[in-house]
């Protein structure tokens, strides 16, 4: 292994190559996360589950994958980046069978059991994002460590990259009107990028950390983050997990609904995702001319503005301006912030760096994803309430929902799926049984269920479907006093450098500690 150069910043002989093998795999990341978005609309109406039940299905994998980030971070110099590559790739493939297996398990034991596999296999894919992200971050780092901030962005394209092919695929694979592909097809798509990201690190040396090259202990490392800024820095990611990937998981949805057009939601995502992929590359001018705090200050200020505009868009190119502003918003605050730690922790290794990670995907997990879908179901519950208060009985889920202590019973996502396709899947499945000669409690129930429900469609359809967008409206306007938060907090980080001289990335000294 090579010692950094003056002239090219780099560590290691083979920088490009393990730099593009962290790439993929965020992307491999970045492709499951958004195919599952474009599938939690079948998942509902084949399973049953409710928007806050989904939540919970996509906040079980950013939750295993916060975990999983923490712990990683702290045997990512003691085991090794290779071997943390290789049990990441593993786990993506379990994952994958876990997953695939929730059909079956329907018919065998019923919305439950499907439940526990989509959410299991969810919480092993995260396991394997976790991993490879406990990895590829301080790697990335370490690989270039004169330009942190600009690499971290471009290694983190890979997520935005992954969306785009997972919505591209989820267009062509969920059309309006036409019968999509079996979500066990979509979802196997992530697969492709695991494979390539395994064949991209076959016989590859990996450095260690700066930390662990200075001589840092381990003891050392992990002290850092209790540093009051340090802690600062936590806080703040938290609540950029919050923000981003737990409006990440309903976005398409929640537009798609103000658009009147699933395929439109699907667009709309494809195209601020590649936004995103493409404003990633030019992190480093930016921040030459404005520091990484200014840019965080302006990004959150963004944020706060786009979601205020999507909650407030009615029509496709309202929707269109405010995704726009969103998006720029959101582009560099990830990978920024863990630039920040990495350069005002140096001696932190992978674990700082690890532990801002863990932070933000624990708070979409536990908070983003499920507190998100509760405020859709609450709103969208109390505005059907109000409106109709018989159609809300006629579709209202059998049980009840709770977010830290608040409580309420959304609406059935099966029912809803039959009123929105006016039963035709219902009646396919129905269909189908027969021809094989068997029988479905759940398939019979929800077709006793409609046969009466259908007499009243016409006119539960507009109200259901109103409620629906008054529910995801004022979810994104809630959610935006998270990313205004945010602005406060580094406008005070922004003064409390200045205070010191201004903004200086620290390097590891070899004999400080």
């Amino acid at each position: 292994m090579s010692t950094t150069t003056e002239t090219t910043g780099v560590s290691s002989p083979n920088s490009q190559r393990l730099l593009w093998a962290g790439f993929m795999a965020i992307l491999a990341a970045g492709v499951g996360f958004s195919i599952r978005a474009g599938i939690l609309s079948q998942w509902a109406e084949k399973f049953g589950f409710t928007m806050t039940e989904l939540g919970q299905i996509t906040g079980g994998g950013l939750t295993g994958f916060g975990i999983i980030i923490l712990l990683s971070s702290f045997l990512a110099d003691t085991l090794g980046y290779g071997r943390l590559m290789s049990l990441a790739f593993v786990t993506h493939l379990v994952s994958a069978i876990l997953t695939l297996a929730a059909g079956y398990a329907f018919a065998s034991g019923g919305k439950d059991a499907a439940f526990q596999c989509l959410f299991w296999g969810m919480f092993l894919f995260a396991i394997g994002n976790g991993i490879a992200e406990a990895v590829v971050n301080p790697l990335v780092a370490t690989l270039f460590p004169n330009n942190k901030t600009h690499y971290l962005n471009i290694l983190h394209a890979g997520w935005p990259g992954g969306l785009i092919v997972g919505g591209l695929a989820s267009y062509f694979m969920n059309p309006d009107g036409g019968t999509p592909v079996s979500w066990e097809v979509q979802i196997s798509l992530f697969l492709v990028p695991v494979i390539l990201y395994g064949l991209m690190l076959l016989g590859q040396r990996f450095p260690r950390s700066e930390a662990s090259q200075a001589g840092v202990s381990l003891v050392e490392m992990f002290t850092q983050v209790f540093a009051p800024l340090m802690l600062v820095l936590l806080l703040v990611h938290a609540l950029v997990g919050y923000v981003e990937l737990g409006t990440d998981s309903w976005i398409t949805k929640i537009t798609g609904t103000i658009m009147e057009s699933k395929q439109r939601g699907l667009l709309l995502f494809v195209y601020t995702s590649a936004l995103m992929f493409l404003l990633r590359f030019f992190a480093g001018p930016i921040v030459h001319r404005i520091s990484p705090l200014g840019l965080l200050f302006v990004s959150a200020l963004l944020g706060f503005v786009g979601l205020n505009m999507l909650g407030a868009a009615t029509t496709v190119v309202a929707c269109v301006i405010a995704a726009t502003v969103y998006a720029v918003g959101k582009t560099f605050l990830w990978p920024t912030m863990l630039a920040v730690a990495s350069e005002q922790f140096p001696k932190g290794g992978a674990i700082t760096i690890g532990a801002l990670g863990g932070i933000g995907m624990l708070s979409a997990g536990l908070l983003g994803g499920p507190g998100i879908g509760f405020k859709q179901d609450y709103n969208a519950t109390a505005n059907l309430k109000d409106k109709g208060p018989a159609v809300y009985e006629r579709y209202k889920a059998p049980g009840e929902n709770s977010f830290f202590g608040f409580k309420v019973t959304g609406l059935d996502g099966a029912k809803v799926g039959v009123l929105e396709d006016g039963g035709k899947e219902l009646a396919r499945a129905s269909d189908l049984l027969k021809s094989q000669g068997r029988a479905d409690k759940n398939n019979e129930e929800l077709s006793a269920w409609w046969q009466e429900a259908s007499k009243t469609a016409t006119e539960d359809q507009r109200l259901v479907t109103d409620a629906g967008l008054y529910g995801g409206r004022q979810a994104l306007k809630l959610t935006s006093l998270v990313p205004l938060t945010m602005a406060a907090i580094y406008g005070l980080l922004f003064l409390y450098f200045r205070s010191r001289g201004g903004y200086k990335a620290k390097n590891v000294d070899a004999g400080s500690h």
